[in-house]
C-alpha cells in the first residue's frame, strides 16, 4: 500500500500539530509494511530523502518570502507532484491552503482521504473576509475528497449536519508518559504541586485572558506558567495587561517534550482553554502526562475528558477551580485518563485504525 501525505511542512516535526501527527503516523505505518511518502518544504531542516523508513519529497515552499500566501503555492507544488506518483492513498492533512487546488488531485488513480481538522473559520484572529474564505475552503475540502476523517465526535456530527456526508472518527494520538524529571522545576524556581500552568498558542479563542483573569481574582499568588510564543500582538497585549501580576510567568514556547511532560505532571492544575477544533494535541498529551486538567466547557473537550476533569466557562469558574486545594479525586482522574490514552488515544491504536481504514478503502483487508 503506497501512501502519500500532503498538507504539512514536513517531518521530523519542527513546527506543530499536523507535522507531529505526520511524523508519528508515517513511521508506524511503515512498520506495518506500508510504503509512505511525506512531502516536506524545500527548506525543512531535514534534507535527506529517507527518515526512519519514510520517503521524503522536498517541494518549493515560498512561505518564508510571501508569508501565508506561500502556503498555497507549496500545496500546489505538492499536489502537482502527486500526479506523477502512483499513490494508492493521498492523505491530506487539513484543507485551508490546499482545497482551491482540489480539482488537480489525481482522484482517478488515487483515493483522496482528508483529515478535516477543526473549525478554522471560527477562529477570532481572522477577519470577516478570511473567515468567509475558510468556510469556502472547508466546502471545497469536502467536495474534492473521496473520504473524510474527523478527529472528534463534534466535527463528525458537524460534517453530517452541514454537508450530509459521513466521516470516520479517528482521534489524535499520544503516549502515556512513565518517567518524569523533577529537576526541570528548579530552573524555573517552582516546586511540585505549587504552581499551575497552561500550554497554548496565545490566541483569543484559547481563552487565555479568561483563565488569567480567574487566576488573578482567586487571590492565590502561586506561580502560573503561560507556555506559548508571546512574541505576537495578542501576546504583547496579555503581557502588558498582567504586568503587575508577578506570579504570572510568560515562558515562551517549550519544545523539549520531556521537560513539557514533567511540567504538566507536577503542576497542581493544568488549564486547557481551547474552544475551536477537534481532538487538540496538547489536551491528549496532558492526559498522557498525568496532569490534573481544568478544561474549557465545550463539546470537544467533554467528549474526550468526560467526568475526569474540572471545567470552566468564565473567569469566575476558573477562580473557583483555582482556589480549590483538595482534589481528593486526583489519583482516580489521573488513572482514568491513563486508561483512555492506552485504549483510545495511544499512537499504536491510532495507526491501527488508519491502516485498517486505508486497506478497507482499497479492498485490501487483512
Amino acid at each position: 500500500m503506497k501512501i502519500g501525505i500532503i498538507g504539512c511542512r514536513g517531518i521530523p516535526n519542527y513546527y506543530g500539530g499536523f507535522e507531529q501527527f505526520a511524523e508519528y503516523l508515517a513511521r508506524l505505518l511503515v512498520q506495518k509494511g506500508c510504503e509512505v511518502t511525506v512531502y516536506n518544504s524545500h527548506n525543512h531542516p531535514y534534507q535527506n530523502e529517507i527518515w526512519e523508513g519514510v520517503k521524503i519529497i522536498h517541494k518549493y515552499d515560498p512561505e518564508f518570502r510571501y508569508g501565508t500566501a506561500g502556503q498555497f503555492i507549496y500545496d500546489l507544488n505538492c499536489i502537482l507532484d502527486s500526479r506523477k506518483r502512483q499513490f494508492d492513498i493521498i492523505f491530506q492533512l487539513g484543507y485551508t491552503s490546499s482545497s482551491i487546488w482540489g480539482g488537480l488531485l489525481p482522484r482517478k488513480k488515487s483515493i483522496v482521504v482528508t483529515n478535516m481538522d477543526g473549525f478554522e473559520w471560527k477562529r477570532s484572529k481572522y477577519n470577516r473576509f478570511v473567515r468567509s474564505f475558510l468556510l469556502f475552503a472547508e466546502r471545497l475540502g469536502v467536495h474534492f475528497s473521496d473520504y473524510l476523517i474527523s478527529d472528534s465526535i463534534g466535527i463528525q456530527n458537524y460534517l453530517l449536519e452541514k454537508y450530509n456526508v459521513e466521516s470516520t472518527f479517528i482521534p489524535y494520538g499520544t503516549y502515556r508518559v512513565k518517567e518524569y524529571d523533577e529537576s526541570f522545576l528548579e530552573g524555573y524556581g517552582i516546586q511540585k504541586k505549587k504552581y499551575s500552568m497552561l500550554v497554548a498558542r496565545l490566541e483569543p479563542e484559547n481563552n487565555i485572558e479568561i483563565i488569567l483573569d480567574g487566576v488573578c481574582s482567586s487571590g492565590i499568588s502561586e506561580s502560573f506558567l503561560v507556555v506559548g510564543n508571546h512574541e505576537t500582538r495578542y501576546g504583547e497585549y496579555l503581557k502588558k495587561k498582567y504586568l503587575c501580576n508577578s506570579h504570572i510567568l510568560f515562558m515562551g514556547g517549550i519544545y523539549d517534550i520531556k521537560k513539557l511532560n514533567s511540567l504538566r505532571n507536577f503542576a497542581r492544575i493544568y488549564f486547557h482553554g481551547h474552544s475551536v477544533g477537534g481532538t487538540n494535541p496538547s489536551l491528549i498529551e496532558a492526559m498522557g502526562s498525568g496532569a490534573f486538567i481544568c478544561a474549557h466547557d465545550n463539546i470537544f473537550n467533554r467528549s474526550i475528558l468526560g467526568e475526569d476533569a474540572l471545567y470552566f466557562s468564565d473567569s469566575n469558574s476558573v477562580s473557583e477551580a483555582y482556589a480549590e486545594k483538595g482534589f481528593s479525586q486526583y489519583e482516580t482522574v489521573k488513572t482514568n485518563n491513563f486508561v483512555k490514552v492506552e485504549e483510545l488515544y495511544h499512537w499504536n491504536v491510532i495507526a491501527d485504525q488508519y491502516d485498517a481504514l486505508f486497506r478497507k478503502l482499497l479492498g485490501m483487508g487483512r
